[in-house]
């Protein structure tokens, strides 16, 4: 499995230089985001470049890898902006001074999925309950094992239930896959085994037949996935594009920003793929889960803290 892993995500590191380089205009303005591979893996990136193209002009260039990944080359300057679903990493950027203007945007919840017959006796637990059993019966798991958003928050849950993923990655049935989420299930549908996928993706791969698994515990506070955008701080790279990742993130937080995501799948797949962030926030909509939002993704009661805010403080009006 490891060298499997390791042939995937070369792969899949060449494939997505190919986008950047052989994809990128000739000539033009372009922005380029470090992003996630749920969000590119969703589709929704392609909806969003094309009608960012038609508004402004701007081609929208991704570098779709795990959280972990993209905040790194975010730090090196290979990125204008970045979108990702990893608050404890993002508080450590902003702590950096690497990046800044931070709004988040959308969220959804994480799903841990597995085959219909179920054998680790999981459905409608609790996701610590979940990986208790799925260790106990040494039923096969499939990790992402990528430092991405979702790896992040398995490692959270593993560590709630009482296991360290470290000791975990010892164990036979505990398999890495070092991919994306996509190629993440797919493995794990291959294998009759259980994961812990983004329901945005989940769902696209389900609804295209690509995967055998079924939603066995779901949403809920623990299983929240809250997705945000940073601008880099230019004041570390100067060559990059400041202006036009502070117009994509006010382009994101706008009403057609925040329309485009919650419409995003209804149509394909009978209901959004990701929710919009920004109202529920402002207006307090439904107060639980906008707790339940600021609990996981606001530092020091604020999406953004002053200090980190780029000069962009109209964002937080």
């Amino acid at each position: 499995m490891k060298k499997r892993a390791e042939v995937i995500t070369f792969i899949a590191v060449v494939t997505f230089f190919i986008l950047i380089v052989a994809g990128a205009p000739q000539s033009g303005t372009q922005l380029m985001v470090a992003t996630t591979t749920s969000l590119y893996d969703s589709g929704l990136l392609d909806v969003m470049a094309e009608q960012y193209y038609e508004k402004y002009g701007v081609h929208l260039r991704f570098l779709a890898l795990g959280s972990g990944q993209s905040l790194e080359h975010a730090r090196r300057g290979d990125a204008d902006a970045v979108l990702v679903h990893a608050p404890e990493l993002e508080n450590v950027f902003l702590s950096e001074n690497a990046g800044g203007a931070r709004k988040i945007i959308a969220y959804n919840f994480f799903a841990i999925v597995g085959p219909s017959d179920d054998p680790a006796g999981i459905e409608n637990t609790s996701p610590t309950e979940a990986l208790h059993r799925i260790a106990q019966t040494k039923a096969t798991w499939v990790s992402r094992g990528d430092n991405s958003g979702t790896n992040i928050r398995e490692k959270s849950l593993w560590a709630a239930s009482g296991f360290e993923s470290e000791e975990l990655s010892d164990e036979d049935w505990y398999l890495e896959s070092g991919s994306g989420m996509g190629t993440t299930l797919l493995i794990a549908s291959e294998r009759g085994a259980y994961t812990l996928a983004d329901m945005g993706t989940y769902l696209k791969y389900r609804a295209e037949n690509l995967i055998d698994l079924k939603v066995l515990v779901g949403e809920g506070k623990g299983l929240l996935n809250v997705y945000s955008v940073m601008a880099i701080n230019p004041e570390n790279h100067p060559h990059l594009n400041f202006q036009e990742a502070v117009r994509f993130i006010k382009f994101l937080i706008s009403e057609e920003g925040q329309k485009l995501i919650g419409e995003f799948g209804v149509k394909e797949y009978g209901h959004p793929l990701f929710y919009p962030a920004v109202q529920l926030l402002k207006e307090n909509l439904d107060p639980q889960l906008a707790n339940w939002i600021r609990e996981c993704a606001f530092f020091d009661d604020s999406e953004c803290p002053d200090q980190y805010r780029l000069g962009q403080d109209e964002l937080y009006l």
